[in-house]
């Protein structure tokens, strides 16, 4: 893949590499005067940098690749990409099942204080959603943004940096869990150095997609795109004002919120919706326009649908945050702001996911014999049933007995696993074949067995949580004549515990069918391409009109 670079972008390549492990170097050496963390990760820094030199160096003096690249989409980061993301879906789910083993069996653990729960969590957060749903994201929205706006990427470096640089984030992330580095911020964990290191990834990124749509050949922007944009350029907004710290030292990791108190809470909270909204949901929302279409061979149901919903989910889902903050010192006013534009949120969602499933008019014999369509039919039922439950737990009353139980795990869980999850693996199981020029998976039978695993893994492990979760908040609020709590915080883990036994099993069956999913992609992009050219694969002497 380095002979698809020019000599310029591989001699600008070596150029950051050299950057990056000076920086790597001083961080190291920072850390050890002061017997600080920063040290393991100044040596990651530097030997990432070294490694991905020498696979650079190695390719250095191939031929420069010809000018007729021009004429066919740059695909090798998106083929990168998937194979990134199949990785930290294995990684992150494994640690995940993990984690719900550890709370059923406390005992299944190392006498070490890196496999405590506070440090396996976020590993297992991060591995899933930034390196699984993240790597997702960047390899599918490059392909799709080269397709809709029928225009080659404006050059080779860019998206290798963006891809690479991204991965080095999410290393340093998950590392930092390991090493007791964290902001202790949900999904925001990293400390300042890895945050400022995402920032500059980030804008890269965004600048990339804009370079893009403005070569466009196409004049108009598909939808999909209007999502991607906005889950780059949103996340960007709500990454550096959540993470807006001083660092106690330059030469240590550690770092102080600019923000204190409730409004600390608030901002953390404004951030940790939206990354909701925006990163897990506008972002996928905009693979559910392309691949689903592209799939069914159907054209959107409605065009006007997916602007409206758009629209709506980007103004509404700004002001949610606070529903999160109910019952605690944040205003009353903004609590109930919170409520209600989350309430309102289900009329743009719902829409959205109508919008899918109406797609499917006439293509409903395809979901019946193709389990990679049935993947991204099953993704949108559980966004809308997500959403629904999301509106419905906002509301206060019901949040009093909702809130801090395991019925939040479950709706977060049938969001991550029912929507994300199904939708990024829809996705994959369309785009493999398209860009390793097969025509077809390796093996229909083995994505079946994967949709079935999944399915079955998330209703087992959602409905363990329901059930854990109301009878959690029934037993925490239920008072004796006497006017005291009748069940004691250790009565409700007791009653927890075959429900806990329930949800491991369940992410132990969505595990499992990643790697099924692992062990299809591999073959099919090991097994030998025919003479044959899927339509969504331009010839190189050709662009592919817009879809």
């Amino acid at each position: 893949m380095v002979s698809g670079l020019t000599l310029s972008e591989r001699q600008r390549g070596l150029i950051v590499l050299a950057v990056l492990a000076f920086i790597g170097l001083a961080m190291a050496v920072a850390g050890a005067g002061r017997g600080d963390p920063l040290q393991a990760h100044g040596y990651i820094v530097l030997l990432f940098s070294i490694g991905i030199g020498c696979v650079l160096l190695k390719g250095y003096f191939a031929p420069e690749p010809p000018a007729t690249r021009l004429d066919s989409y740059y695909d090798d980061p998106s083929k990168v990409g998937i194979v990134l993301a199949m990785g930290w879906a294995v990684f992150g789910m494994f640690v995940g099942d993990w984690v719900a083993w550890l709370l059923a069996f406390p005992d299944l653990t190392f006498d070490a204080a890196w496999s405590s729960f506070g440090r396996l969590r976020p590993a297992h957060t991060t591995g899933v959603i930034f390196g699984f749903g993240g790597n997702a994201l960047i390899a599918t929205s490059f392909h799709v943004m080269q397709r809709t706006a029928r225009a080659r990427m404006p050059d080779q470096f860019s998206p290798w940096f963006v891809l690479i640089g991204y991965n080095l984030f999410c290393l340093l992330a998950v590392s930092g869990y390991f090493l007791g580095i964290t902001q202790s911020k949900e999904y925001a964990e990293p400390e300042w150095y890895a945050d400022i290191w995402l920032v500059i990834v980030w804008v890269t990124y965004l600048l990339l997609y804009l370079r893009t749509l403005a070569r466009r050949k196409e004049p108009h922007i598909y939808v999909a795109n209007w999502y991607y944009l906005a889950f780059i350029l949103v996340v960007a907004i709500l990454h550096v004002v959540n993470n807006l710290a001083v660092p106690a030292s330059f030469a240590g990791a550690k770092s102080y919120s600019a923000f204190a108190g409730v409004q600390d809470a608030m901002t953390q909270w404004w951030y940790g919706h939206n990354a909701v909204a925006f990163f897990l949901t506008a972002g996928f929302l905009g693979m559910l326009y392309y691949y689903l279409p592209k799939r069914a061979e159907r054209p959107i149901y409605s065009y006007r649908m997916s602007i409206i919903g758009f629209w709506g989910i980007t103004f509404f889902y700004m002001w949610a945050g606070s529903h999160h903050l109910h019952y605690t010192a944040l205003p009353q006013w903004v609590q109930t702001l919170g409520m209600t534009f989350s309430v309102m949120l289900i009329v743009p969602s719902w829409i959205a996911a109508a919008n899918a499933l109406l797609t499917l008019n006439g293509a409903w014999h395809k979901v019946r014999d193709d389990a990679t369509l049935r993947f991204m039919m099953m993704a949108a039922i559980f966004y809308g049933l997500s959403t629904f439950e999301g509106s419905f737990m906002a509301i206060r009353s019901v949040n009093s007995l909702s809130h801090y139980t395991d019925w939040t795990i479950g709706h977060v869980h049938a969001g991550a696993m029912g929507w994300v999850a199904l939708i990024t693996f829809g996705s994959i199981y369309a785009l493999v074949p398209w860009l390793w020029k097969r025509e077809r998976m390796y093996s229909p039978a083995l994505v079946e067995v994967h949709f079935w695993l999944a399915l079955a893994g998330t209703l087992v492990y959602v409905f363990a949580m329901w059930n854990s979760g109301i009878i959690q908040g029934l037993m925490w609020r239920t008072y004796s004549d006497s006017g005291t709590l009748t069940y004691s915080f250790l009565d409700s883990m007791v009653a927890m515990h075959p429900y806990y036994v329930a949800r491991a099993v369940g992410g132990l069956l969505f595990l499992i069918g990643a790697v099924v999913g692992c062990y299809n992609i591999w073959m099919t992009i090991r097994r030998p391409s025919g003479a044959e050219a899927t339509a969504d694969t331009p010839l190189p002497a050709t662009m592919q009109p817009a879809e």
